[in-house]
């Protein structure tokens, strides 16, 4: 049993004509993640950049298309990540919301990463 942490992004890509039903999609899971053992950090949002702020490596970076939200949740380890995919397959809520979203989901397309966290020296 893996026993660190299991943290995951999910990057979205939205169809801006939906935002409204994603952000109703955004809070079921996260009511879902938070009932079934996870801590939901938010999901986040595209916004406009604030004014007159430059890149600080414009040779490496570029800005965004403004169509991504993001999602980051925890959960304390691997087995606590499984109990809640199965939990949120059987909730009432998950299952009603698997249902709705299945064939015409409120984004485009998104991306799962799975992530830890850099240790503090």
């Amino acid at each position: 049993m893996a026993t660190a942490p299991v943290t995951c992004e999910i990057r979205y890509r939205l169809d801006r004509s939906r935002i409204a039903e994603f952000e109703a999609y955004a809070r079921i899971w996260t009511r879902l993640i938070v009932r079934h053992g996870g801590t939901h950090h938010g999901y986040f949002l595209p916004r406009e950049k604030p004014a007159d702020v430059a890149m600080s490596f414009s040779a490496a970076g570029e800005e965004g298309d403004g169509d991504i939200a993001v999602a980051v949740f925890t959960f304390p380890d691997e087995d606590a990540y499984r109990r809640y995919r199965i939990a949120a397959a059987e909730d009432p809520e998950g299952m009603a919301a698997n249902a709705r979203y299945r064939e015409n989901p409120p984004f485009l397309s998104y991306e799962r990463l799975f992530l830890r966290p850099l240790p503090e020296d």
